[in-house]
């Protein structure tokens, strides 16, 4: 264990429950996700992850496998079981749950590895992306209204670019899932705001993954910051609707794209 991670593990350690904050993120595993646990949990938050895959050994942060939750976010079923997993969870922490991001999302292909338009994607392809995408974020902050008014917290939903304008690459049932997150992220900042709970999004641009695809550099001759964005950088942001400083922020988006949107 390096000095830092020892560090860190000491820091945690020695936080009170009323001092320690905890987030709850869904798609963890990877990109912006991963990044978003390591930002969290490097300012000492307690992260618990939800995948659709067991944890991988290979994140780096404490207690990592002890806080995930396997759940498959296409099923209603699977997301009701964990949300009791959840609230078991943080009976530890005082029943409070400082952040939710709802992150985790798909994006289907054909055979081809090519965009699914209108006129090719199956229908029951659409009920499985708008139920991970649109119905799991909604459900999962309505099970987990009272842990979050509890602690006053704040939810932030990950919407894309794509949702703003045909993409050459996200299909249609993705960037309309997404159009729609950004219409329910501005109902539920008026439903939540009452119960102290302040609910925004990001929407992110073209970021440096390992899901991009091929071409994408034709993409970013034309964004006006002229590179890929950088996980870390959209975690950042992420961070600060989770943080004080935007204590009288909710209802808004922000885009994340090096000026992509303008």
């Amino acid at each position: 264990m390096t000095h830092l991670m020892r560090s860190l593990h000491w820091k945690v350690s020695t936080m009170t429950a009323d001092e320690r904050k905890t987030l709850l993120i869904t798609g963890a595993s990877r990109g912006i996700g991963h990044a978003t646990v390591k930002r969290f949990s490097d300012a000492g938050w307690r992260v618990l992850s939800c995948s659709r895959q067991p944890f991988d050994e290979k994140c780096p942060w404490p207690m990592g496998k002890e806080n995930h939750i396997q759940v498959d976010l296409s099923d209603h079923a699977s997301i009701g079981k964990a949300i009791g997993l959840v609230k078991q969870r943080l009976k530890s922490e005082g029943g409070k749950l400082h952040a939710l991001v709802n992150n985790a999302a798909i994006s289907p292909k054909d055979e081809k590895g090519q965009r699914l338009d209108s006129l090719s994607t199956p229908t029951m392809m659409w009920h499985t992306v708008f139920t991970v995408n649109f119905v799991a974020p909604i459900m999962l902050a309505r099970g987990l209204i009272e842990e979050l008014n509890t602690a006053q917290g704040s939810i932030v939903n990950v919407t894309s670019i794509a949702g703003m304008r045909v993409h050459p690459f996200a299909g249609t049932a993705y960037a309309t899932s997404k159009a729609a997150l950004s219409a329910l992220t501005r109902e539920m900042a008026a439903d939540f705001g009452p119960h102290g709970i302040r609910v925004n999004a990001i929407a992110p641009g073209e970021i440096d993954t390992s899901i991009l695809s091929p071409g994408t550099e034709k993409i970013v001759a034309n964004i006006p910051l002229r590179r890929l964005g950088q996980p870390k950088e959209v975690a950042e942001t992420i961070f600060y609707l989770c943080s004080d400083a935007s204590s009288y922020v909710s209802g808004a988006e922000i885009h994340v794209n090096g000026g992509q949107h303008v």
